[in-house]
């Protein structure tokens, strides 16, 4: 039985191990209406797959010239796939170059004042050439003499087939009907041979094709055809296709701003106490006290006080809070909460009277200016002048507080997914964040928002809040268990205990005990494959001649000679088939080139990204 299976393998391999020998064997007989072969030749059928077939659907013939030019390219075309040429026509300019989808015409023999044409269709299905700016188009390359010399001739196989590949992209693009099934290259001659193999209608719009213009229309189209099918309905209603009941389930993750403008008394007032307030903006000078000349009356030392208290609703608002001055006849002391803070004319820490001689017949002034923030925190404060007075005198002291009054942004982030999210039999479905789609249908489609940037606050204070979201709307898909699992109790037994040479098993009895049973067990002999198919690494000499919008590469470097590297699969006897012209780099083996791939692949990403445009400064 393996060496049957061998046998066909090697047979299919032979007849479909290649895009050309599947092409010879299969796509072009099958589109010309040629006998096509079994795998093992034993029988012959012929294949109508197409309405019609020409063998010359598009045939192009160039002659270059003494410059290196394409001088005269001539196009013939079997319009309408009857087997006759019924169209021939020449380009109007010479060309110098060629493109993917198009080609450049300049000063014979040089790479000066080009022009840039691109392949189109004209309404009568006819190929023309638009001219458009080089960015256009794509893959160019320079072939006259200000790039090499006999650069035409000597690759004609790839010129032919670049030239007459841009042609037959426009043309299948403008009508999807019409395929190619191959291309025959005869000296300076490319033929196509053609077939429409779509539709037989002569109407290029068809509903075959439209999907290509339209692909998002594939599953409302979809939906439709299955509503209406017998077969698709009758098993989605079958055990099969309602095992799993699904539940759509909507939530938010919203990002909730609010700005206030707190009020200066806000965030420091004077609740009690004191005799004045002084508030000039965003600053108060609380004054307490009784400073007229001799408003207080004693005896041989009279203890006076005077007792405020501020209340601090936000302390990391207040940007400076001092002692300004005070001043006393005759002796003066300041607390905070009662902890002493100043004091004079001399040092009085003590409750009692002043350390000194009670009656000074003076008034003493005090500028401390010191910060009072330590103390201001949170909650209330009482601010408590004592004065010492003989026979008569008076007493002051001034707090000045400057608070920052701005507007202030209050932020939260209320996730009304969370539960959902954690549930394991949900999974996200669609996604939607401040507008773009994120998500659709259980995959990320690889959008994301910028970020953006909202005017909060109304006209009384406005604030500009930058975020990376604020709205993210999601849907969940989440299975609801209402039919019980199958028992793979069984399964995981003979999974857990089994091993290379012995099975164990476990069944169930009709009286619902458990038995348990082991055996030898082999598996057959699997045979030794290749650890890999063999390749060998060649390379062959090529002119850079390709061109850009600043000029052709090859002029802008020290070596304009340059290589194309080439894998091939080794023969049976490990050689290398090297083609014309190629030497080769790495003899047969299990090449790894990965790394130089990767190296290659990111040295362009990176070399393109220098020469990015952008709007800003990066």
């Amino acid at each position: 039985m393996e060496e049957r299976a061998r046998t066909a393998a090697e047979a299919s391999r032979a007849k479909t191990s290649d895009s050309d020998t599947l092409h010879q064997n299969y796509v072009t007989p099958g589109l010309a209406g040629q006998p096509i072969s079994t795998i093992d030749n034993s029988r012959t059928f012929a294949s109508n797959i197409a309405c019609q077939k020409t063998a010359t659907m598009l045939e192009v013939l160039v002659q270059p010239s003494a410059s290196g030019d394409l001088g005269k390219i001539t196009i013939a075309r079997d319009t309408d796939l009857d087997g006759t040429v019924d169209s021939s026509a020449s380009l109007p300019v010479p060309v110098s170059g060629i493109c993917a989808n198009g080609v450049v015409s300049c000063q014979p023999g040089t790479w000066n004042n080009c022009s840039f044409f691109r392949w189109d269709v004209d309404d009568a299905k006819g190929l023309k050439l638009t001219s458009v700016d080089m960015p256009k188009l794509a893959g160019c390359y320079c072939l006259n003499n200000s790039c090499g010399t006999n650069l035409a001739w000597g690759n004609m196989s790839s010129v032919l087939r670049d030239l007459g590949g841009g042609m037959i992209g426009a043309l299948t693009t403008a009508d999807p009907r019409y395929g190619v099934a191959e291309a025959v290259i005869d000296g300076p001659v490319i033929r196509y041979v053609g077939a429409q193999s779509t539709a037989c209608s002569s109407n290029p719009d068809l509903n075959q094709t439209a999907y290509r213009t339209n692909p998002a229309s594939i599953a409302s189209d979809a939906y439709t055809a299955s509503s209406g099918s017998a077969v698709f309905q009758a098993l989605k209603g079958s055990a099969t296709g309602a095992g799993t009941a699904l539940q759509y389930r909507h939530c938010t993750i919203e990002r909730r701003v609010t700005v206030l403008k707190p009020g200066a008394q806000d965030i420091i007032s004077r609740t009690s106490g004191g005799y004045s307030t002084i508030q000039n903006g965003s600053s108060f000078d609380f004054l307490m006290g009784s400073p007229a000349d001799n408003s207080l009356a004693g005896g041989s030392c009279t203890l006076v006080d005077f007792r405020k208290t501020l209340h601090v609703s936000e302390p990391e608002r207040i940007v400076d809070a001092r002692l300004t001055q005070f001043f006393a006849d005759d002796w003066a002391q300041v607390r905070v909460d009662g902890q002493v803070v100043g004091s004079g004319p001399s040092p009085w820490t003590t409750p009692g009277v002043p350390p000194g001689k009670c009656e000074l017949k003076k008034t003493f002034y005090a500028y401390p200016n010191l910060d009072l923030r330590p103390y201001l925190t949170a909650g209330d404060h009482e601010i408590w002048l004592r004065v010492a007075v003989a026979s008569g005198g008076e007493g002051f002291a001034q707090v000045h507080v400057e608070v920052d009054n701005s507007c202030k942004t209050l932020e939260q982030v209320v996730d009304g997914c969370g539960a959902i999210a954690s549930d394991p039999q949900c999974k996200l479905d669609s996604e939607l964040v401040d507008g773009v789609q994120t998500w659709v249908g259980g995959v990320a489609t690889g959008l994301r928002p910028l970020p953006q940037t909202r005017i909060l606050g109304g006209p009384t204070c406005p604030t500009d809040l930058t975020r990376d979201f604020f709205v993210k709307d999601r849907t969940y898909r989440c299975a609801v268990d209402d039919i019980a699992k199958p028992d793979m109790s069984r399964g995981a037994y003979i999974i857990d205990r089994s091993t290379e040479t012995m099975l164990a098993d476990r069944t169930r009895q009709s009286d619902g005990s458990f038995a348990t049973s082991t055996r030898p067990f082999t598996l057959p002999d699997r045979g030794s494959v290749a650890a890999c198919e063999p390749v060998c690494k060649t390379r062959a000499p090529r002119v850079n001649s390709d061109a850009a919008p600043d000029g052709v590469v090859g002029a802008k470097q020290n070596a304009p000679t340059g290589y194309d590297s080439f894998f091939h699969a080794c023969s049976a006897n490990n050689q290398c088939p090297a083609g014309p012209g190629e030497e080769v780099v790495t003899a047969c083996g299990c090449l790894d080139d990965f790394p130089e791939a990767v190296v290659m692949m990111q040295t362009v990403r990176l070399a393109g990204a220098d020469m990015v445009c952008t709007g800003s400064v990066q």
